[in-house]
């Protein structure tokens, strides 16, 4: 067991480290949590989607991306608009300032909720190179199934803890979180949050065009 310790860890690490900056996704979760609505079910989606692309990373499919080189332009691109779409939302709402559903921890959907979380996650290529891409090539460097496994399942595991830790610790914002000014500060935030992201999406896209 001493011997999967040391891999184990470098995984959470790794996995811990490439999740921990504030996202879209992570954005969107910390939204949720303050709200208090769904959010076992949307942290639980977000760590299995997260799972299931560092195994596939871990277990070599990373390979895809070079297979299909399109795919990050068109992940990119798609990403880029939901961003801004989104972001642009945030904005309206902190405009309008209308908070009442939000201060009385009123939702969407458990629905709407995943279908957005699944848009951060599954449209988001930074997901994939850091899953497929970063995290696969660092496996690599363990080249015994067992210790890559270890690997692996250390970078799942802080999918889980930092998902679950963010969307339940939230909730320890909520006193703060009580005035209509609070959730405009929050909104432009994240507003910002998803078009600066989208921003080095498309500059991402125009440097590979021009090289």
């Amino acid at each position: 067991m001493i011997g999967f310790a040391a891999p184990a860890l470098t995984g959470f690490a790794t996995g811990f480290s490439l999740i921990l900056a504030i996202g879209a996704q992570n954005a969107f979760v910390l939204r949720q949590g303050l709200m208090r609505q769904h959010v076992f079910w949307l942290c639980l989606f977000c760590a299995v989607s997260d799972a299931l692309l560092i195994t596939a990373g871990v277990a070599g499919f990373g390979v895809l991306v070079e297979a299909l080189p399109w795919l990050p332009l068109l992940m990119a691109l798609a990403g880029a608009a939901f961003l801004v779409v989104y972001g642009l939302m945030r904005f309206l709402a902190a405009l309008k300032g209308d908070y009442a559903m939000e201060i009385e921890g009123k939702s969407r959907s458990l629905g709407a909720v995943i279908a957005i979380a699944a848009a951060f996650t599954w449209a988001n290529p930074h997901v994939y190179l850091d899953t497929l891409g970063l995290i696969g090539a660092i496996s690599t460097s363990y080249p015994d199934w067992p210790t890559r496994i270890a690997f692996g399942t250390g970078a799942v595991t802080s999918s889980f803890v930092f998902f679950f830790t963010l969307g339940y610790g939230a909730r320890l914002l909520a006193p703060i979180m009580q005035k209509p000014s609070a959730w405009r500060v929050l909104d432009v935030i994240i507003g910002l949050t998803m078009w600066a992201i989208a921003a080095g999406l498309i500059r991402g896209v125009v440097t590979g065009a021009i090289h």
